[in-house]
Formats: C-alpha cells, sequence, structure tokens
C-alpha cells in the first residue's frame, strides 16, 4: 500500500459542486417569538461539498486534480472557485451558468446537533450550451488525464447528454470511467468501468430487494450485464462491499468505530479511482478504498483519508492491538507526526509501572482525560535498579510494557533506560505533561519542554512498594 503515497495519478471529477456552509453554536433559551430554540452561533465555517468532497478526499492521497462542472454567475460561486483554486485544483472545466444558483447548503449546528438545513440551488439539467463547452474542455484532457470520477448528486450536471458523451469519448481514449450513481434509472452511465451504488440504491435501480447473498449476486450481475460495465460494486455498509466482475466476492468492513457515515462514499469512489489510476487491481482497490472509508467514519463530518492514516489504520488491524501500542523512539516519532498533524492533543506520563495497581490505573485514566493521545514512558529494568536498588524490578519490562499498553486509557508506551525521562520529553513534545501529587512544589523534569503540567493524586494506600511490603508479611507469617 505504501507505494501509492508517493504516485501522483491525474483525475478528472465531473459531477455537482456544491458549498456545504456550517453554523456553530449553542442554545440555551426558547425564541419568545416561536417555538423554537435561539442558536448563539460562535463559528461558521465552509468547505467543499459534493463532488468536492471528492476533490477533496484525492487531494488528501496526493492526486493531480481537475473538475468538471457547472456553477451560477454568482458570489457563491465564485467563493467556490476560490476554495478550488486554493487546493492547486484545474478549473478549465468550470462553467459558470448565469441560468444557475451554485448549490449552497447551510447547516445550524447547535451542541453537536443539527437543528435546521437550508439550501440554495439549481437542480434543472444544464443547458447543451454548457454541455458543450464542459464536453470540449474534457475532450482536450483525456490525452492527460489517468481516469474519470462521475459523482452524481441528481443536480443537473451528469445530464443525460453529458454523461454518455463522457463516458463515449473517455471509452474511445481508452480511459476508464467509475461512477458513483444517483436515482433509480442508471441507463446514463452504460459503458462506464464501474458503478459503486449502496444496497439501497442499487435495490432501488434493479428493482431487485437485496435482503440475502443470492439477491446481492443477481442485483449486482444485473447492473454489470444490463448496463454493459466491466465490473459494479455495491456497497453494503457495515458488511464491507461487494465486487461483481467474473465471479461475486465481498470485502469485509474493517470500521472498528462509527461516529458519522458522511461522506463514506465519496471516499470509496475517490480512493477505488486513484489505486485503478495507478495501476492497482479492483481487489486491492476496495480493499484500500474499505480502510480509508473507515478511517473516515471515524470522524465527525464530511472527512478525508490521508495515506499515513489509511497506513496507520490497517497496520492496528494486522499487529496485535496491544503490542501493536508499545513503540521504539523511531515508531513513537512517525506516529507523533501524524497525530500532530491530525491537531490532536498530546499527554505524557512516566514511571516504573513494576507492579500494576488500582492506583495506577485510576492515575492513568485521570491523565488521558487531559487531552486526545496519553503516552507513557517506562523506566527500562537498568533504569529501575539505579532508581529503586538491585531487588527491583518485580516484572521485567516488557511485562510492564505489555500490560500498561492493555489499558484503555494508554494509547503509546514506550521504554527509556535514562534516569529520568528529559530526553524522550524532548521526542515527544506533549501538550500536557502529567506528574503525580506529590510532586507539588517540587521541579518536574520536562516542565520547560511541555505546554502544561498537570499533577494527579494517588489512591491512597496503593503502591507498589506496599504490596510487596504485604506480600513480605504474609510469607513471614506463614513461616
Amino acid at each position: 500500500m505504501r507505494k501509492y503515497a508517493s504516485l501522483r495519478p491525474s483525475v478528472l471529477v465531473v459531477g455537482d459542486l456544491m458549498i456545504d456552509h456550517y453554523l456553530w453554536g449553542k442554545t440555551e433559551r426558547i425564541s419568545p417569538e416561536a417555538p423554537v430554540p435561539v442558536i448563539d452561533v460562535q463559528n461558521e465555517s465552509e468547505v467543499l461539498g459534493g463532488a468536492g468532497n471528492v476533490v477533496n478526499n484525492l487531494i488528501a492521497l496526493g492526486a493531480d486534480v481537475s473538475v468538471a462542472s457547472a456553477i451560477g454567475e454568482d458570489e457563491n460561486g465564485k467563493r467556490l472557485s476560490k476554495m478550488l483554486g486554493a487546493l492547486g485544483v484545474g478549473t478549465d472545466a468550470l462553467i459558470a451558468d448565469r441560468e444557475r444558483k451554485t448549490t449552497r447548503k447551510s447547516r445550524v449546528i447547535a451542541s453537536q446537533q443539527q437543528v435546521v438545513r437550508f439550501d440554495s440551488e439549481s437542480r434543472q439539467e444544464i443547458t447543451k450550451e454548457t454541455e458543450d463547452k464542459i464536453l470540449s474542455s474534457v475532450q482536450r484532457q483525456l490525452l492527460t488525464t489517468d481516469i474519470i470520477l462521475l459523482s452524481d448528486y441528481g443536480k443537473g450536471v451528469l445530464s443525460e447528454r453529458l454523461t454518455r458523451q463522457i463516458i463515449k469519448m473517455a471509452r474511445a481514449s481508452g480511459v476508464r470511467v467509475l461512477v458513483d450513481p444517483k436515482g433509480r434509472d442508471y441507463s446514463k452511465y452504460s459503458g462506464a468501468t464501474l458503478v459503486t451504488p449502496n444496497r439501497k440504491e442499487a435495490s432501488e435501480a434493479t428493482g431487485i430487494p437485496i435482503v440475502d447473498k443470492a439477491a446481492l449476486e443477481e442485483a449486482g450481475f444485473k447492473l454489470k450485464n444490463e448496463l454493459g460495465l466491466d465490473m459494479a460494486m455495491i456497497t453494503l455498509s457495515e458488511e464491507g462491499m461487494a465486487i461483481f466482475d467474473e465471479t461475486m466476492r465481498t470485502i469485509p468492513t474493517v470500521a472498528k468505530e462509527v461516529y458519522d457515515v458522511t461522506g463514506a462514499g465519496d471516499t470509496v469512489l475517490s480512493t477505488l479511482g486513484f489505486v485503478l489510476a495507478c495501476g492497482g487491481d479492483i481487489d486491492e482497490a476496495a480493499r484500500i478504498a474499505n480502510a480509508a472509508a473507515a478511517v473516515v467514519v471515524g470522524k465527525l463530518g464530511s472527512a478525508t483519508a490521508s495515506w499515513d492514516e489509511i497506513i496507520a489504520y490497517e497496520t492496528t488491524l494486522h499487529d496485535s492491538t496491544t503490542e501493536h501500542r508499545i513503540k521504539d523512539r523511531s515508531e513513537l516519532e512517525e506516529s507523533l507526526k501524524r497525530l500532530k498533524n491530525e491537531g490532536k492533543r498530546i499527554v505524557f506520563t512516566n514511571g516504573c509501572f513494576d507492579i500494576l495497581h488500582l492506583g495506577h490505573v485510576k492515575y492513568l485514566e485521570k491523565a488521558k482525560s487531559f487531552g486526545d493521545v496519553l503516552i507513557v514512558g517506562v523506566n527500562s529494568d537498568s533504569s529501575v535498579r539505579r532508581l529503586k536498588g538491585e531487588s527491583r524490578p518485580v516484572n521485567p519490562q516488557f511485562d510492564r510494557a505489555y500490560l500498561l499498553a492493555a489499558l484503555d486509557a494508554v494509547d503509546f508506551v514506550t521504554i527509556f533506560d535514562e534516569d529520568t525521562p528529559y530526553e524522550l520529553i524532548k521526542i515527544v513534545e506533549p501538550d500536557v505533561l502529567v506528574k503525580g501529587g506529590d510532586y507539588e512544589g517540587k521541579e518536574v523534569v520536562g516542565s520547560d519542554i511541555a505546554k502544561e503540567v498537570r499533577l494527579v493524586d494517588f489512591v491512597d494506600g496503593r503502591s507498589t512498594t506496599k504490596i510487596i511490603e504485604n506480600i513480605n508479611k504474609k510469607e513471614r507469617k506463614s513461616d
């Protein structure tokens, strides 16, 4: 998979571009004018939506992207064009049409809950004049395009004539066309390389209720054969996806946590297109698209997946989850680079953790509450001996690290050999450095590096030393 991260295919996205506009706020009262909440707007944001989310996903993967679409001669159209330009997207086939409105969907979000959405858009098919302009530009780009992705949101850009002509031109030039379809009649997509409906969409398009494996197979091959496709794919949400070419086979989902499915279909289309454009086969493309979708549904809102995120996610699936959390310094640095690029708040703490007990677990749970990712530095055996004496540690360093890594509160564990974790803290550069409450009034090693130091009180009467003392007392009594 890593080989794809260095490749840069040329991808043309054709479809309905839009702006997703968000008003973020909170509500604490009902309006006296009507039984509706009053939203105190605290933030406002705009991102590319519709086919623009396909563009965002391709940019995140490193593709060279161009778009073909129609927008209005309005302020939203100007903003959308600037957003594409800021991403370095080619816009030669972006046609401004005075008869259309640029689609803009505004959502009011209060306390992470969508309260209302209001849309401004055109839904009629584009004019023949606009079709001709787009087709002329697409024809010029075919020589330098590796693959075409059709992202149909039913707003009129992918008209019957435009869609059929693009597929026909692409076929003649040997360029593959992947389609995320819309509606019940898929006839305009005839001759494409691949269509990617979800289960509900495929059922509606074929008239076959997909209730079991037999119905799935019937629907998939009906799509492939009646539309003259090279292959078909039906996405199955938590069950993964099914591929239909000479045979039917399913690729199981790999999502571990699902927060939001918004944009997952765009991610699948983008990743499939990227991998196929780079020479990968459909099975490899589907497996990688599945992992990319798993990354995206683990985020809130329309999101993208970078190669670093996809590779890291797949790695966690193939390694022992616990052992994978134990990192040497070079591995930790690589993970930290990704986490900081994602804006994660990093928490660091350290200790011997010789005999894991209740006090340790509560301490680590509290430490994790200060941020997004908790990294624990564990003293090596030789370091513990220098600090605690020759009788310690009771448990060897790998055992101690493994038990810590198995805790839900802990994200990564790394072993250090120095007497203090200062050199390790220099590498981590944590947002929050956590130490025990017994450091009150004392200098904390690494406090000059971390942005913040937090002290956490220990659970009274819980310590490795006391556990060892109790064991020794019981042994003496038994003697």
